[in-house]
């Protein structure tokens, strides 16, 4: 089976110290392209599609693709400049970002529809045209080969907007499966998520939260040491990825899920985002990694 994520790859300008923008490192990123990373790594085989630059960090974002073996065969190239997005890490360990989007390479996408079990998409990609567009109906053309759809808005502050929010609402009977923080939850809205039969809700130190069908069950955080928090809702979005990708689970199967394999699944997602927050930057782990993880 393969994992066909979509969207924007990104350079984080990261502060080397919480709460100081001095010395900032560059730091390769972007939602889509965090996920992609997690999969491969906890053994997916996975694609990835993109537009993304010839400069020198597009070339380290393809290179760091490849590195990780995603297959790169969808990824467009062009010689706009590669996004960036400022970060900031307040004193809790939580990060904040400022983009850098104008005339950027990812924003001029053309995706195809590909072969794929699992397509994913979200975050930035999907706020900015014309790309954003177009991922939104290539989003509907996988859904209707009957390719399994996952969703993660991951709401900026800079497109927590009315128009972004109806926006995805119109996209939310192709999804099966919607990753959401608690405050993106609000952002949506009680209505609209009832058109989504799979729900997985990050709550930071609170854990994982899973509603599908009758299932309704928090799994709390695994305590550890937070370096920050950058990448952690994408490694959980990775880990629920690779196992629905491996024990080869349509639609219809995830809704009948029981709350025990539930239970398995959020326990690999929520070791995947204790390790990746106990490391600075977006570093998803291993699968051995994950496997060797003492809570």
């Amino acid at each position: 089976m393969t994992i066909h994520v979509c969207g924007e790859g990104v350079v984080d300008l990261v502060p080397v110290a919480p709460g100081s923008l001095n010395d900032l490192t560059p730091a390769l990123g972007g939602g889509p392209f965090n996920v992609a990373i997690a999969a491969a790594r906890l053994g997916a085989d996975v694609a990835f599609q993109s537009r993304l630059s010839t400069d020198g960090f597009g070339r380290e974002l393809v290179a760091a693709l490849e590195r990780e073996g995603i297959d790169t065969t969808w990824v467009q190239r062009g010689d706009e400049p590669t996004t960036l997005a400022v970060t900031t890490i307040d004193p809790d360990g939580s990060a904040s970002y400022t983009f850098y989007t104008e005339g950027t390479a990812d924003r001029l996408v053309a995706p195809r529809l590909a072969p794929a079990d699992i397509a994913c998409f979200g975050t930035v990609s999907l706020a900015l045209e014309p790309g954003a567009s177009r991922y939104a109906n290539l989003l509907r053309e996988f859904a209707h080969q009957g390719t399994l759809v996952a969703l993660d808005p991951n709401i900026r502050p800079f497109y927590a907007t009315e128009t972004h929010r109806a926006f995805l609402q119109e996209l939310l009977p192709y999804v099966t499966l919607l990753k959401l923080s608690v405050d993106e939850v609000e952002f949506l809205g009680p209505a609209a998520l009832k058109k989504v039969p799979i729900m997985v809700i990050t709550d930071g130190g609170a854990g994982l939260r899973v509603v599908a069908g009758t299932t309704d069950f928090q799994l709390p955080a695994y305590p550890v040491e937070m370096a920050d928090t950058i990448g952690a809702g994408d490694a959980v979005l990775g880990a629920l990825l690779t196992t629905i990708d491996e024990r080869g689970l349509d639609r219809d199967a995830l809704e009948r899920l029981s709350q025990y394999d539930w239970q398995k699944i959020l326990e690999f997602a929520a070791k995947a985002a204790a390790i990746t927050v106990s490391r600075t930057g977006a570093q998803p782990p291993t699968r051995a990694e994950v496997e060797a993880f003492q809570a």
